[in-house]
């Protein structure tokens, strides 16, 4: 069954780009994740994100972020979520499903084999985006599809959650952490010890775990940006 629900196209402030925005459905195993593409004819490749804990694909850090690597990569961006409504419905009860790494992963694997099959002009290349706990699956996903994934980039991310898969990542990866997060910049900097890929961690002044201080979000969203317009090639 084809997953375009709607599609549209608009003229975006910045510039006479036109975007065309899709909201999707995607089978993963015996659910359909929800989920909205964003592309333009300029596009260099497909950004899929991952949400971290307790999240969705309206995450307002992760659609800032999605324009800001639209507007300053010409990338395509993708951003669903993890979770059907079902299982965000129980995981907002118990809290248990945000932190099954092997079962977000599998999910962000489903939708990069989608995104492959579905939208090979966009797919050129992949590149994974993950914060927090959803950057633990992005690793994990990345290990899982080695030959497919061109880079990845984490906000905040946990990659002790992914530590079993660390070794098996090709992609090059951008570590992105906040100065005032000193416990999860530790776990960044030992996961770098497993991470045999380019990897770099970046510091970003000032900056607490959600990104929340001015200009924050913005200078994380432009190294990611640069980093993946250098894979993208």
């Amino acid at each position: 069954m084809e997953p375009t629900v709607r599609r549209f196209t608009f003229e975006r402030e910045d510039g006479p780009v036109t975007e065309s925005r899709e909201l999707v459905s995607i089978r993963a195993g015996d659910v359909r994740l929800e989920g909205e593409l964003a592309s333009s004819r300029t596009g260099r490749g497909l950004v899929i994100f991952a949400h971290g804990s307790g999240s969705s694909r309206h995450s307002p850090r992760n659609r800032f972020v999605a324009q800001a690597l639209r507007t300053q990569g010409r990338v395509a961006t993708l951003l669903f979520d993890l979770l059907s409504a079902g299982e965000g419905e129980l995981d907002a009860r118990t809290g248990h499903l945000r932190f099954d790494i092997d079962l977000l992963a599998e999910r962000l694997v489903a939708v990069t084999d989608w995104a492959l099959a579905r939208r090979p002009a966009d797919a050129t290349h992949i590149g994974y985006f993950g914060a927090s706990t959803g950057a633990a699956a992005a690793l994990v996903a990345a290990a899982a599809r080695p030959d497919r994934v061109a880079a990845v980039v984490s906000r905040g991310g946990r990659p002790d959650l992914a530590r079993g898969s660390l070794e098996r990542v090709h992609a090059p990866t951008l570590l992105i952490v906040g100065g005032e997060d000193p416990t999860v910049a530790e776990l960044n900097r030992d996961a770098m010890k497993y991470l045999h890929a380019e990897t770099r961690l970046d510091i970003i002044d000032r900056a607490s775990h959600l990104f929340e201080e001015p200009g924050a979000l913005d200078e994380a969203a432009r190294r990611a940006a640069g980093w993946f317009q250098r894979f993208f090639v």
